[in-house]
Parts: C-alpha cells; structure tokens; sequence
C-alpha cells in the first residue's frame, strides 16, 4: 500500500516575523538599504518570497520593523539611572550608538518620524522630562526638543553613511576638511577659521551629549522659573 506524505508550505523550524526582522538587519548592516530585497531576504532564509509576504507587507514595512526593532532593544537596554538627566543620557547615547552602528535606522528615523520606533524614544524622553518635575504644560515642548535633538543625528548620520563610503578613514577625512576651513579667509570666516582644529580632534559621541546638556540645562532653567 502506498501512501503519501503531505508537504507542508511552512519549513519545519517555522518563519517568525522576528526571524524575517533579524535576517533584514543582518542584510541592512552588511549592505546598506539598496541590499534589502524580498529576494536576498528569501535567499539568506532559504524560503520563498511569498512567505515572507504573508507576515510583512512590503519593504517600507519591513525598514519600519527592524529599525523598531534596534530601537526597542536600547529602551530596554536603558536602566532607570541615579537621577531622572542621567537616564535621558543614558538614553541618548544609547540611540546615539545604535544610529551609529545601523546608519540605515537613522535614515529610516528621519523618514517616518512618527513610527512605532520613533515614539518609542518619545515616551522614554517624555517619561524622563515628567519625572524631573518639568511643568505639565511644558512636558510636550521639553520632550520635542530632546526627541528632534535625535532626529537631527540621525538625518546626518544618514545622509553621512550615503555621501561617505564605510570604509573611510575618520581621522584622515576630518583632517581633511579642518584643513580645507583653516585655507578659509579669516576676515569672511571667522568662526569657522577659528574652530577647524577643534573639527579635526572632536569626538561625536561627545559633542553629542554636550547637545544633551545644553537640553537639560534649557530645562533646568525652566523648572527654576516656575
């Protein structure tokens, strides 16, 4: 007697919407966004496109999912702090290494700004602001600022990770234009003149957080008034 073994469509191990997302991320780091593909995301999962259609949309969906994703894991990454500020930096620079690290996110961030990603970070700001005694009234203002602070990272971390290729020496680029500012005239750019050492030497993770102190200091100030 002779019997037949129904094939099923689904692999046996299963296809998550997490897998589909972690595969994506793997694509996105090694590549960049124009390497995402239904059909290299099939290829690295060893399935066919149509299954991954069933649990993602399309590409825009699946960009919003794993940036969600990479955010997501910095909010829970971040541990309430000694003081409500130190939690906001903490914060901060945490999103701030993720865009680091996934460019293609922060694109993505400056893109939808209002994606479930995006008010991820909100609400963890937000929460932050509440908690330092911030006016109802100026909770919102006060959020907004530190939550554009971010967007600006990461729309020039984007367009950074376009414009400049992967493998460009940092120093060697930064010491390139510092040299460019201070060939400038003194008389036309003063300002620019005279900080092109400082482009050349700065750190970005720092200069980023001062961005964040000079927020909180806004903040602090704020409070004091009422």
């Amino acid at each position: 007697m002779t019997t037949t073994t129904r094939r099923s469509g689904r692999r046996a191990d299963g296809l998550s919407k997490e897998r589909i997302v972690e595969a994506a991320i793997d694509i996105l780091d090694t590549g960049g966004e124009h390497a995402l593909t239904f059909r290299s995301l099939a290829a690295r999962l060893a399935t066919g496109s149509g299954a991954i259609y069933h649990h993602v949309a399309n590409k825009d969906e699946l960009l919003a999912a794993a940036t969600d994703a990479i955010i997501a894991r910095v909010v829970v990454d971040t541990a309430e702090a000694a003081t409500p500020r130190d939690t906001i930096r903490a914060l901060a620079l945490g999103v701030f290494d993720a865009i680091d690290a996934h460019p293609w996110a922060g694109a993505q961030l400056s893109r939808e700004p209002w994606q479930s990603a995006m008010l991820r970070i909100f609400e963890g700001m937000g929460a932050q602001v509440q908690a330092l005694g911030v006016p109802e009234h100026a909770q919102f203002d006060c959020a907004s600022a530190l939550v554009n602070y971010l967007l600006g990272l990461a729309g020039h971390y984007a367009a950074a990770a376009r414009l400049v290729p992967p493998d460009t020496d940092r120093t060697a680029f930064l010491a390139t234009v510092a040299a460019e500012w201070a060939r400038l005239d003194a008389d036309r750019h003063p300002f620019v003149h005279r900080i092109a050492a400082q482009l050349r030497d700065h750190d970005d993770r720092e200069q980023f957080l001062a961005g964040i102190d000079l927020i909180l200091g806004g903040i602090d100030t704020l409070r004091h008034k009422q």
